[in-house]
């Protein structure tokens, strides 16, 4: 009950302004683009599953790009985006699109049907091969916003990159809450990993050092509501 009351309650999606562009930020874990009619998502990681027994030989249950489809095609429902731009690691290896059951490749067709659909290529899946839709891109311009999957060291006013799988955590009286977040200082923003198997990098580890030299604040995805938290509440693990 403590934590709860001390975290900054936002509304349900919160607003950012981000190099002049007006953004919302989802619960989903998607980003909401208004003036492009643009829902942008990150680090999908579909058929995670199926790489993990082919390189294992151990199973997961196989349902993951089934629920990543899902909880994309309930945010697409409410939006309506003109584009959706998955911005890398769509695919959690080059033959991912190979492994696809043939509802699963429906459900992306169903998604991309009417609008455009822009795959950024990602460390996993930056070789792979045309047939799941949509067009390819290294990097996307959107208004004044640069749309890639890693993130670049130092300045870069208006990014907007995914690749570490943002994961905020809130530690007080002896209770801890870790969720995916958004995390942002007003200039640049790293995405959460959308995918239902994607792990998540805690925000104070060092990697995220070269992209935010000053404060930021980590936008937490949480039961029915956006918490944003600013980086002196947050703990490390």
């Amino acid at each position: 009950m403590a934590l709860g009351l001390r975290l900054e309650k936002t509304q349900k999606s919160p607003g950012l302004t981000l190099a002049g562009e007006v953004l919302t930020l989802d619960l989903c874990g998607g980003l909401w683009a208004p003036a492009h009619r643009t829902l942008i998502v990150s680090d999908l990681h579909l058929e995670k599953g199926s790489a993990y027994a082919a390189r294992t030989g151990q199973f997961l249950p196989p349902y993951d790009t089934r629920e990543t489809l899902a909880c994309l095609h309930e945010a697409v429902a409410r939006f309506d985006p003109a584009c959706i731009v998955a911005l890398g690691d769509s695919f959690h290896d080059a033959r991912g699109p190979e492994r696809m059951e043939p509802g699963d490749r429906a459900m992306v067709a169903a998604l991309q049907q009417g609008r455009d659909w822009v795959w950024i290529a990602g460390n996993h899946d930056a070789a792979v091969s045309e047939g799941v839709g949509g067009r390819y891109a290294d990097v996307l311009r959107l208004g004044g916003l640069t749309l890639r999957h890693e993130p670049t060291p130092g300045a870069a006013p208006g990014e907007v990159a995914g690749h570490l799988h943002p994961c905020g955590k809130v530690a007080m009286r002896g209770r801890a809450v870790r969720r995916r977040c958004f995390v942002t200082d007003g200039t640049r923003l790293v995405m959460p990993a959308f995918g239902a198997y994607a792990g998540g990098l805690n925000v104070r580890d060092a990697a995220f050092e070269p992209l935010f030299s000053k404060d930021f604040t980590a936008h937490l995805l949480g039961e029915g509501r956006v918490f944003s938290i600013g980086r002196g509440m947050l703990s490390k693990d």
